[in-house]
């Protein structure tokens, strides 16, 4: 059902992910010229598709989970998919920081957080369906 916990986490997740489109993961004093990254002084899912795409790709297979609440298997698997995407953003976003020229300028903002908290609200919300479906097929046993 939509009032469990796991739907929580999924909306946190979705909330999570979607947050990203707000906000910068760091941020330079002032714009540096031949600068990939930060060439507008801001570092953020705009600076490349493949972050963009990531990032909606994972918000909205999380919010799709949302309203699969009967389909507990599904709602596992995209909580999955959607984790693996946000580990493969991430660490293709944390290569194009550190591989940049400007990166030891730059300050970390709260937005690189904001992956770290989608995985776990995808795993969490993982967990609980797992336990969702557990708890219903022990109840099926007791008929």
């Amino acid at each position: 059902m939509i009032q469990r916990i796991q739907s929580v986490f999924l909306a946190l997740g979705a909330i999570t992910s979607f947050g990203l489109f707000g906000t910068d993961a760091a941020e330079t004093e002032v714009p540096v010229a031949g600068s990939e990254v930060f060439a507008d002084a801001q570092y953020d899912v705009y600076d490349s598709l493949i972050l963009t795409g990531g990032v909606l790709a994972a918000g909205l297979l999380l919010l799709i989970a949302i309203f699969l609440f009967t389909n507990r298997k599904l709602q596992v698997v995209l909580c999955n998919v959607a984790l693996m995407i946000t580990l493969a953003y991430a660490v293709y976003g944390g290569v194009l920081w550190y591989t940049d020229s400007a990166a030891a300028q730059a300050q970390v903002d709260f937005g690189a957080l904001l992956p770290v908290l989608t995985m776990l609200f995808a795993a969490l919300a993982a967990r609980y369906v797992r336990k969702d479906e557990k708890l219903v097929r022990s109840a099926d046993r007791l008929r």
